[in-house]
């Protein structure tokens, strides 16, 4: 199996875009390309481009949001890294068969139409690893 592509994004959890923004496009100098709400997560997500990845804020759009849940256990912070992949299918049958514990065992859609699967985060000392599939014209 090839190593990932690259890093994708950092996810952040925050509990306002709108309070957060500033910070990041004011202070870092960072370019907002969009937000996007993705409905599987419950979640507003501000796109900030850095390099040839991104930094990912991520708003709970309700109590019930995994990021909700987040903040309310850790506060606001870094989330997860997302990584870059070629079949995010075929890794996530086998990272299974390796006996890697995961979150999502099949694939689901995610922001800009990527395909996403998210490790469990005891398999890597803690850190939240999404793996990201995009479609050709996205990546």
């Amino acid at each position: 199996m090839n190593a990932p592509n690259k890093i994708a994004h950092i996810g952040i959890a925050v509990k306002s875009l709108e309070q957060a923004l500033p910070f990041y496009t004011n202070h870092l100098g960072l370019s907002l390309i969009g937000t996007e709400e993705v409905e599987s997560e419950q979640v507003k997500v501000a796109f900030l481009e850095i390099g040839e990845s991104r930094i990912e804020l991520l708003e709970p759009l309700s109590d019930q949001s995994p990021i909700a849940k987040f903040i309310e256990k850790r506060g606001e912070g870094i989330h997860h890294i997302a990584l870059d992949v070629n079949d995010v299918k075929e890794r996530l049958i086998h990272l299974k068969e390796q006996g890697v514990p995961l979150i999502h065992e099949v694939p689901k859609k995610g922001a800009h139409n990527a395909q996403i699967g998210f490790l469990h985060p005891k398999a890597a000392g803690g850190v939240l690893y999404e793996l990201c599939q995009y479609p050709e014209e996205d990546s």
